[in-house]
């Protein structure tokens, strides 16, 4: 395995002697390699989609084992695979929290907008573990730095005290990814995820307590959950759960998610890999006209439904996106 991007200079790859492999009821099959990073605070990518510029990942590989993942490439760097190696060889950068401390107290950081959750989730499993968010998080309420969180996960509200804390002295924003609320479709696709609306409870719970929580509703999966049905009932859990925004995203297959994605595609819904072939034969992203046709019928749902209109939240900076049964015959038109 390549450990070099994540050891400290002139020493040891950065692992703690052998990976701790944990197999208790609660981590069972699944392997933690304890690493101290060089870094915590990231530069994106120029090149990358996304209004923002500074993340923090303190996990490498998610037990969430979202199917669709855009993240699976990056376990290629450590010589794992993009299936199931980033599902279970969780890489922890035990050191996280006194990294982030020491960067942001450096004379060069400007004290921009950290967005976190955004490659793979800082609140899946490994975090009810290894408790890295709240030496993180006190890191930046203490510097009075803005940031955001995405997740998929309940853990967060562990946190809520200290999100609290920091709402009080900085821009903080939440949010969590619901793309739909079909339960026989999550269980395959998101399996190691809590339930859609056991997030959108999570999004009501920040939201009651004065910490801004949006709705990152992503990703929507051609041909399996976007129809006018399926979108109008997503919406409406959303304005129900009282989330302060809708953000709609289409599934993006880049290499690494695609081949694990299409491979289930192969297992689940065999008459839809040469749709999805035709869909995304240009590239990682479907068609312009199909994602502005679901931003829209989004929008217009999001409106009837008074998404937005809430008021009394603490600061909010929502981070922006960064992701059964046979189709109905209505599921084929994309609308």
């Amino acid at each position: 395995m390549r450990w070099d991007a994540l050891a400290l200079d002139g020493e040891d790859p950065g692992l703690f002697g052998s990976p701790v492999t944990v197999d208790t009821p609660e981590f069972r099959g699944i392997t933690f390699h304890e690493i101290r990073a060089k870094s915590i605070i990231n530069r994106v990518p120029a090149a990358s989609r996304v209004p923002f510029r500074w993340t923090i990942n303190p996990y490498r590989g998610c037990s969430h084992a979202c199917v669709y993942c855009f993240a699976r490439n990056t376990h290629k760097y450590l010589d794992f695979d993009t299936g199931r190696d980033f599902d279970s060889q969780i890489v922890v950068k035990v050191n996280a929290p006194e990294l982030v401390r020491r960067e942001l107290a450096a004379p060069r950081w400007a004290g921009e907008h950290i967005a976190m959750g955004t490659n793979v989730d800082c609140y899946q499993r490994a975090e009810g573990r290894y408790r890295l968010m709240p030496g993180i998080i006190e890191a930046l309420r203490d510097a009075a730095n803005p940031f955001s969180i995405l997740t998929k996960g309940s853990l967060i509200l562990r946190d809520l005290p200290l999100l609290e804390e920091a709402a009080d002295r900085t821009e903080v924003g939440t949010a969590v990814s619901v793309g739909f609320v079909d339960k026989d479709l999550w269980r395959l696709l998101e399996p190691g995820t809590p339930g859609p609306l056991k997030r959108l409870e999570v999004c009501a719970t920040l939201n009651d307590h004065g910490v801004g929580c949006g709705v990152l509703m992503g990703p929507i999966v051609p041909y399996l959950t976007d129809t006018p049905r399926q979108l109008e009932a997503a919406v409406r859990r959303i304005a129900e759960a009282g989330a302060t925004s809708v953000s709609p995203i289409v599934l993006h297959l880049r290499p690494g998610a695609r081949e694990w994605f299409t491979r289930w595609l192969r297992d689940h819904h065999p008459e839809l890999v040469a749709p999805y072939e035709r869909l995304y034969g240009r590239g990682a992203y479907a068609p312009k006209d199909y994602q502005h046709r679901i931003a829209q019928r989004v929008k217009e749902l999001a409106d009837e439904h008074g998404i937005g209109r809430r008021r009394g939240v603490r600061r909010l900076r929502t981070p922006p996106p960064v992701p059964h049964r046979s189709p109905e015959p209505e599921q084929l038109t994309l609308l």
